[in-house]
């Protein structure tokens, strides 16, 4: 087993030997980052085989994640330690915040083995930091602008470096910001104690900060740590919104008086939040800072896989967001041949206009196993299943120009080409790929109202539908003799 450690002040010149030359311009490899959250993800470390090893809770939750190993050369000679350290907390492995070169490394070393996602809320921000320091050219002419009204109207600012005296009003700023903004919830929330971890321990954890005064008040503050040798990691920024600019001022003075030798900055993710969003484009990132997070597969997540690039073409990635993101084995209902998977189905929960529904997705067979009648007995078994969780209402989309199963799937009760669009919290297209073709045929029970005419599908959960027999412990297999005739 491995030997993991809390995250503590005094590992910082332990981890940093690791993270500043390793040149990886992630900000959740900034110790005062590890340090500061440490009370949310129970971050802790380990040194293998010349390798820096972080071990997390995801979001604070109860699953393990790793970060991407650190160290010199090939870090997949550490799997099986760490899978195994994985399996004596009941997990399977989950690296994340790999790099490019360390997916690109993994699928090489264990094709198949893996499933790869990122998420573009979490992915950093990098910045030239002339270009921060500078503003240059016409890119940036509203910014200089923004800051040219600032100086007029507040002719008596001054920028103060951010020193211990100064860490209660930036709490007080803080406070009266989330007041403002979300309503004032008792109490601090997890980023105000991660901000007062930072300020109990700021010089410990070598941050350095600066604040922008008008008159006797402070209107703005930022501070941020060494991330590698060439980029500093800006942690956190504020300021009062009723100081128009004070926001662009404080992150120019700030980037003009960092270290030369800092030419980048990372003023890390924007959460998916579109204002955020907007704010951090406009300063014209050089490159974005991709984060992807790769989960060992399981034998069933594998074989259907493998069944829906062979018959869907589909790139991998978009088959590995799904199978990260959505997939659910007690929700994917599957026929076997000869041990291996032959034909499949995936039923997702969603509401939409006629209230729940079931939306089937996925349906595939083996191109060497069709006409075998291995579709229709999954199609009775999903909609037997949808009918005892009493939900009224099932939808498939058809490949588009093919009458053919548009008519197999009508001997099951489905009409009609409804227009139907998707809302997740991912975003997730489980359309077509072209909205223009995502035409559903529906199947209602219950009902002789005419079919709606769009549907707009929100997810949801459907517990009932998940297959009833215990002693499955991945997925429900629906036994399929060969020769069966078929519908289609």
């Amino acid at each position: 087993m491995i030997e993991f450690r809390p995250i503590r002040i005094g590992d910082r010149t332990a981890i940093e030997r690791y993270t500043l030359p390793a040149g990886i311009a992630n900000c959740d490899l900034a110790f005062a980052n590890m340090f500061c959250w440490q009370f949310v993800y129970r971050s802790a470390w380990a040194e293998v085989d010349g390798f820096l090893v972080i071990r997390f809770h995801i979001d604070g939750g109860a699953r393990i994640g790793y970060m991407q190993p650190v160290g010199p050369g090939d870090f997949t000679a550490l799997l099986p330690r760490l899978e195994e350290d994985a399996r004596a907390h009941g997990e399977r492995l989950r690296l994340v915040g790999l790099t490019d070169e360390a997916r690109a490394l993994l699928r090489s070393r264990e094709p198949g083995a893996f499933a790869f996602d990122s998420d573009r809320a979490a992915e950093d921000y990098l910045y030239a930091a002339s270009d921060l320091r500078e503003l240059p050219g016409r890119r940036f002419q509203a910014k200089r602008n923004h800051i040219n009204r600032f100086v007029a109207e507040y002719p008596d600012y001054r920028y103060e470096e951010l020193t211990p005296d100064r860490f209660a009003e930036c709490m007080t700023l803080e406070r009266e910001w989330r007041r403002n903004h979300e309503g004032g919830a008792a109490g601090l929330c997890a980023e105000q104690y991660a901000m007062q971890r930072a300020f109990d321990h700021f010089e410990a954890l070598g941050l350095r900060g600066g604040c922008i005064y008008v008159g006797g008040r402070l209107v703005a503050f930022t501070y941020g740590s060494t991330l590698t040798e060439d980029t500093f990691d800006t942690h956190v920024e504020k300021a009062d919104t009723h100081y128009d600019g004070a926001f662009t001022i404080i992150n120019r003075l700030f980037a003009e008086r960092l270290p030369e030798r800092f030419t980048r900055i990372n003023r890390e993710e924007d959460l998916g939040i579109d204002g955020l969003r907007r704010a951090k484009s406009s300063y014209h990132p050089v490159a974005l800072q991709r984060k992807f997070r790769a989960i060992r597969l399981r034998p069933d997540e594998a074989a259907c896989k493998r069944l829906w690039m062979t018959c869907f073409g589909d790139d991998e990635e978009f088959v590995d967001a799904f199978l990260i993101r959505h997939y659910d084995a007690g929700l994917m209902l599957a026929a076997t041949e000869e041990g291996a998977l032959r034909a499949m189905l995936h039923l997702l929960p969603f509401t939409c206009e006629t209230g729940r529904a079931v939306y089937i997705y996925g349906v595939a067979t083996d191109p060497a196993f069709r006409e075998r009648g291995l579709a229709s007995r999954l199609l009775r078994e999903a909609l037997r299943r949808i009918d005892a969780a009493g939900i009224g209402t099932a939808l498939l989309i058809p490949a588009a120009g093919s009458p053919r199963l548009r008519d197999f799937y009508a001997r099951f009760g489905f009409e009609g080409a409804v227009p139907v669009t998707f809302e997740t919290p991912d975003r997730f297209d489980f359309g077509t790929g072209d909205p223009a073709a995502d035409r559903a045929m529906v199947r209602r029970r219950g009902t002789h109202d005419a079919l709606p005419d769009r549907l707009h599908l929100v997810s949801a959960s459907a517990p009932e539908l998940r297959s009833d027999d215990p002693s499955v412990a991945a997925i429900r297999y629906v036994d399929a003799a060969p020769k069966v005739p078929a519908l289609h």
